[in-house]
């Protein structure tokens, strides 16, 4: 038998559930999920392998209209996802009708790439509302195939995932079999303190953090590492840290959970607060965070 493989592109408006699927399908929390938008903010591939197949699933930001230069860079991770998609999943959730970007709204429709349209959350909804939904996206998006499925339930996710293996091109597997995705350890370190943060802190504190891992020290029984959460002003420093550093003790410990059960070892987890002015916006800080590449 031939072997397949090719690179299967996730989008979609914020919160529709882009990273549940994707996480669904590597069976590995790799993009971290939260009920804020822009929960997602770089292109994170996970890769599925099997003894014919390899799929390099590939998560993308929901779809917004940037308001400064990190969300420019988060757009362009999205206009990549259309350059080399083998197959594009285009994922909405139930009540939903439309793309924020008319731009990206027309290229789906356009393509000649292979498109999966999703509808998601079935199970927050009525059979009649699912009926309509499908016939309504059906004549939306005339070049898709329409499945309707709920990520966080794994509905209709086995199917959907034989489907993917069809469509896929004949080719060699782009990456090691056992590798499990294209990002470094300290991304998902970086990651997985970002997502205690925009679960803990309200209004624009979570949209100005990044956080950067100075130190990862691994050993036999113990990985030390030493992370900064970087804020844009004093003020957010403060709130970051909370009264006698609770709040940020907080986002230590459940990162620290969370990171031993991806490494599979014990972890010691140091976290330091630095204000690093408007990074948002300098192109050249957003390059050392692994935007704009």
């Amino acid at each position: 038998m031939n072997h397949k493989a090719g690179f299967v592109n996730i989008i979609g408006n914020p919160n529709v559930g882009k990273s549940t699927l994707m996480n669904a399908f590597v069976g590995e929390k790799l993009s971290i999920i939260t009920s804020k938008a822009q929960t997602t903010r770089h292109r994170i591939l996970g890769i599925v392998n099997g003894e014919d197949f390899q799929i390099l699933f590939s998560d993308t930001p929901g779809i917004i209209k940037p308001a400064y230069e990190l969300q420019n860079s988060m757009m362009n991770f999205v206009k990549s996802a259309f350059e080399d998609a083998d197959v594009l999943i285009y994922m909405v959730e139930i009540g939903e009708k439309e793309l924020k970007d008319e731009v990206f709204f027309e290229k789906i429709k356009t393509t000649s790439i292979p498109v999966l349209l999703l509808i998601n959350k079935i199970d927050m909804s009525t059979q009649e509302e699912v009926e309509e939904k499908v016939i309504y996206w059906k004549e939306k998006v005339p070049n898709a195939e329409v499945y309707v499925i709920s990520a966080l339930e794994k509905f209709n996710v086995d199917g959907l995932f034989e489907r993917i293996i069809e469509l896929l091109p004949e080719s060699p597997a782009f990456y090691p079999k056992d590798q499990l995705t294209d990002k470094p350890e300290r991304f998902f370190i970086n990651e997985a303190i970002r997502e205690k943060i925009l679960m803990h802190y309200k209004k624009e504190i979570p949209y100005s953090v990044e956080v950067e891992t100075e130190e990862f020290i691994e050993s036999d029984k113990i990985i030390r590492i030493r992370s900064v959460i970087m804020v844009e002003r004093e003020t957010q420093k403060g709130i970051i840290i909370g009264h006698k550093g609770a709040a940020l003790k907080r986002v230590g410990v459940e990162a620290r959970k969370d990171l031993e059960k991806f490494f599979d070892k014990q972890i010691h987890l140091e976290l330091y607060v630095k204000v690093n002015k408007d990074w948002r916006s300098d192109k050249r800080q957003l390059r050392r965070f692994g935007y704009n590449e």
